[in-house]
């Protein structure tokens, strides 16, 4: 029973790290960008919604509800303003615009709040659990999973069943051609950042309502996201979940074996997927 408790706190750990990398997943998957300070925004969002929590006295919901406009306008400003003008077929700007952007958030962050770490309060429910029978799991783990399928779902949504879906993929096959059809690639590459800051803050949200959080831990977050990227195959969102489930489990069996081990699990089963499948596990899935 044990063991399968562990599987099942894995899989769970894995719907938030697909949380994580669901939005790195997009700005790839559409401008193959890889955005270096998204551990580093995943920080900042948790940090907005404390101070909607502990300074305007909202619950966190809300409080992410009124930080997600905000991270879109950010994403979109970030986009249109800085990262359009680097975007190329030359990667190594972009990686240093965004390098850069990680530094300046986190020295940002620290002067502002200070290195202490903190946590989104929400009461009963951070020890809040649900008897299953054979298992019992907790109601924040659980809510994160089915908050990543759903999220998952809602981009699929988008992408497929929408006119700005078509031009993100549009763009994201060849941009010069969508332009000549009338799309704005410079426009869609910022609305596509935007939307990904908006799962940002949904990622942040559990984040700080399950763990401490300060300035300096966002570039491990990025490792994160960035594996479960790779191991679910570039520009696959349920691909994306299957990464992160697989970097949630080898953790959380590594911990039973070995506290120390937690981490150092995850980055081998990280190198492991990597040597069976380089090209992850879905290498041709666009969803």
């Amino acid at each position: 029973m044990i063991w399968l408790d562990i599987l099942v706190q894995g899989i769970l750990l894995g719907g938030l790290y697909a949380l994580f990398a669901a939005g790195l997943s997009l700005v790839f998957g559409i401008m193959r960008l890889v955005n270096l300070a998204h551990g580093d925004l995943i920080i900042l969002a948790a940090y907005l919604v404390l101070m909607g929590v502990t300074l305007l006295g909202l619950s966190p919901w809300i409080a992410a509800l009124v930080a997600m406009p905000v991270m879109f306008a950010l994403g979109w400003l970030l986009q249109a303003a800085v990262l359009n003008r680097v975007l190329g077929k030359d990667i190594l700007p972009p990686l240093l615009v965004t390098f850069g952007l990680s530094v300046a958030l986190q020295n940002g962050l620290l002067e502002v709040f200070s290195a202490d770490s903190r946590r989104i309060p929400v009461g009963a429910l951070e020890g809040a659990s649900l008897d299953l029978g054979l298992v019992t799991v907790g109601i924040m783990p659980l809510m994160t999973f089915a908050s990543a399928i759903v999220m998952i779902i809602g981009l699929n949504g988008l992408f497929y069943h929408t006119a700005l879906g078509r031009a993100f993929r549009a763009t994201s096959d060849d941009a010069v051609t969508a332009g000549l059809m009338g799309i704005e690639p410079k426009r869609i590459f910022a609305i596509a950042t935007g939307i990904a800051m908006v799962v940002v803050t949904l990622a942040a949200l559990y984040l700080g309502m399950r763990a401490n959080f300060d300035p300096s831990i966002g570039p491990a977050r990025l490792i994160y996201a960035f594996e479960a990227v790779i191991i679910g195959g570039l520009g696959s969102l349920w691909g994306t979940l299957a990464g992160g489930i697989i970097i949630g489990v080898a953790q959380t069996f590594g911990a039973a074996l070995n506290p120390e081990w937690q981490i150092l699990a995850g980055h081998i089963a990280f190198l492991a997927v990597m040597l069976l499948k380089p090209r992850g596990l879905f290498p041709r899935a666009v969803d």
